[in-house]
């Protein structure tokens, strides 16, 4: 059997307009998984790091046989540990972070967990699909037909989200299990690039950057040059054939 490997950068800036950096982000053999907090008496931070947290233990031990369960179970952990938090001070209370992570089989399959509007996307043969769906009110009214997707990247409420994971506990991700293959380039990213950045500027990168660590920096880079309104976090993985 093939044994297919990843290779992956990910990099996270304050961008031009916050004062502090409330977006987490970790990458490593197993799990690719980003976070951008909010709310709460700026305690962004710990929502999205705690949530991080939870996501990394599944970098231990042996693969999972189930990956969705598994990536499912993570992100109950990481609302749990949110609770707990609000339950001890209150000042927590009204925290809360986007999740969306991708949990490795380690051979071609990953698993793909997603709440908030946070974004995954997978370049496959020249083409940039996006591969999550922003739990937002302007992607709801898109959905029902009642804005164009050009309206709803202009929307003032844009980023008003219908779903986060919160300090109630009651996580609802979407989950997914997808097949990868040699070639795929996947990439992860916070609100704040692609507020800046059309999907043609992202397939622009992503098809001429060949080293995920220089397109995770030319990403940021754009972000900021564009006006930087927001932190910006990204992560790139390609999928290459190992040995088998």
């Amino acid at each position: 059997m093939t044994h297919n490997r990843i290779r992956y950068a990910a990099g996270t800036d304050v961008g031009r307009s916050r004062s502090k950096n409330e977006d987490s982000v970790h990458v490593g053999e197993r799990v690719l998984a980003i976070a951008d907090g909010m709310g709460g008496h700026g305690h962004g931070d710990v929502a999205s790091a705690v949530a991080i947290g939870a996501l990394a233990t599944l970098e231990d031990g042996q693969p999972p046989e189930d990956p969705v369960a598994a990536l499912e179970g993570a992100v109950l952990e990481a609302g749990r540990r949110l609770s707990e938090l609000a339950e001890r001070d209150p000042a927590m209370e009204r925290m809360g972070t986007t999740v969306t992570a991708m949990l490795w089989d380690g051979q071609d399959r990953f698993a793909l967990a997603h709440v908030g509007d946070s974004r995954a996307y997978m370049l496959r043969e020249g083409n940039l699909y996006q591969i999550t769906r922003d739990h937002t009110l302007v992607q709801s009214l898109v959905d029902d037909g009642r804005m164009s997707a050009d309206q709803a990247a202009r929307h003032p409420s844009r980023s008003l989200l219908l779903r986060a994971l919160e300090t109630s506990g009651t996580a609802d991700p979407d989950l997914s299990l997808r097949d990868a293959s040699p070639g795929d380039r996947y990439l992860l990213c916070s609100d704040g690039l692609t507020a800046v950045l059309d999907p043609e500027a992202l397939h622009q990168v992503l098809t001429t950057v060949d080293d995920p660590e220089e397109a995770v920096r030319r990403l940021i880079d754009l972000a900021n040059e564009g006006g930087g309104p927001d932190n910006i976090s990204c992560i790139v993985a390609d999928i290459e054939a190992g040995s088998s």
